[in-house]
């Protein structure tokens, strides 16, 4: 129900709607305009980066994922009402807001994804984190639709579309917080404290993760592939609607429309490829679904219809939904139960770094280049290139192995 609770975050502020007003409507497409969004995204990335597996450390030491789960939904969601004043000019105010609130939002995702090994055997871990990142897309198409509606009705209410997309950021973060009750009413943190608590014993964690770091070697490849393509994912869901509206000539409801479809598509990836993972093995998942993220990037450059550009979005709904999750349950399966959160943590680091690495490229791309899009995501499947390489040196059963 988490999974479901936060999707609308992504897919409304950072894929569908917000990003692209954003750029046309609060830069006045100006030239750098989807470079500051970048830049923005980027920031608060880094922050991420710097105290992800620190606060993951300590949540294992201290048996606190719940707490401070509870802690990064309030904040991403007062953030996310925060945007709700973003309008033409504010541009300061808008990348702050967009900074505080996916800050949480990402602190979020690395607690509740530390809870995987607590609630999955190691057989069925796919096909868990498989159940979660399906329903997380039907609380983003949810989330989607609901906008769409009050999109589309702006008119009749004496509005227009642009002015309507501020409220959509109430709607995100409504249903954010209502489907988010479940898991802090009846979720159990099933973790104990660590005999010696505090932040000093957490920071001992961490040293003792980097002293040991050659144990974990497929966990550390994995590591660097996630960086690389989560690179490509990242730019993706960061830059899907400005890609569709600059270069496609999509509107507000088209890309919505088009959004949601994709939302289905990786629901489907990511629900049938959580049981794939657990009979093919979890490497071959990603690699497969990595394949398929390079041969979207190669259509969506060639795309010059509406027609072609479709099929690229949902291939790239299939690979997103199927990656995501292998890739969550992969860090599960390799990382010892009892530091979970400190090493999904570090499972955020190379995520994070990801997420400064692909979107600030395209965004510099696009500034460089005078607005060349189709260039941007050609370069986006050098990402998925390079993670291919990297994955072909982890093996399954080693990196297993080295858990215990």
């Amino acid at each position: 129900m988490y999974d479901f609770a936060n999707s609308g975050y992504t897919t409304v502020l950072l894929t569908a709607v917000f990003n692209a007003y954003f750029v046309s409507v609060v830069a006045r497409n100006a030239d750098w305009a989807t470079f500051a969004w970048t830049v923005a995204l980027s920031i608060s990335y880094a922050i991420v980066m710097v105290i992800g597996p620190i606060l993951g450390a300590w949540a294992d030491a201290h048996a606190a994922k719940k707490r401070l789960l509870a802690i990064s939904t309030v904040l991403c969601i007062g953030g996310t009402l925060a945007l709700v004043w973003a309008g033409p000019g504010t541009v300061a105010w808008a990348m702050f807001w967009i900074v505080v609130s996916n800050v949480f939002y990402s602190m979020g995702e690395n607690l509740i994804a530390a809870f995987l090994p607590e609630l999955a055997r190691p057989e069925a871990l796919g096909k868990v984190s498989g159940w979660g990142w399906s329903l997380g897309y039907f609380g983003g198409i949810l989330a989607l639709a609901v906008s769409l509606a009050w999109v589309m009705t702006a008119e009749s209410r004496g509005s227009t579309t642009s002015l309507a997309v501020p409220g959509t950021n109430i709607i995100t973060a409504v249903i954010y917080g209502l489907a988010a009750l479940p898991t802090f009413l009846w979720l159990k943190e099933r973790a104990v404290p660590a005999a010696v608590p505090g932040t000093r014993a957490a920071l001992a964690r961490l040293m003792r993760t980097a002293r040991e770091a050659r144990r974990y070697r497929d966990l550390l490849l994995v590591f660097a592939c996630g960086v690389f393509y989560q690179a490509g994912v990242a730019t993706v869901i960061a830059l899907a609607a400005i890609y569709a509206e600059q270069v496609m000539g999509f509107q507000t409801r088209d890309t919505i429309i088009l959004i949601i479809v994709v939302n289905v598509t990786a629901a489907v990836g990511a629900f049938g490829f959580g049981y794939a993972q657990d009979r093919i093995g979890k490497v071959w998942a990603l690699r497969i679904t990595i394949v398929g993220w390079i041969a979207m990037t190669v259509l969506a450059y060639f795309a010059r219809t509406t027609g072609l550009f479709w099929i690229a979005a949902n291939i790239a709904g299939l690979c997103m939904g199927s990656s995501q999750s292998a890739g969550r349950a992969l860090v599960a399966y390799f990382s010892p139960p009892e530091r979970s959160a400190e090493f999904f943590g570090l499972w955020g680091v190379a995520t994070r770094l990801a997420a400064i690495l692909g979107p600030l490229t395209y965004g510099a791309v696009t500034w460089l280049t005078g607005g060349n899009h189709r260039l941007a995501i050609l370069l986006t499947g050098a990402f998925f290139v390079i993670s291919l390489v990297i994955l072909a040196f982890v093996s399954e059963s080693r990196g297993r192995s080295q858990v215990s």
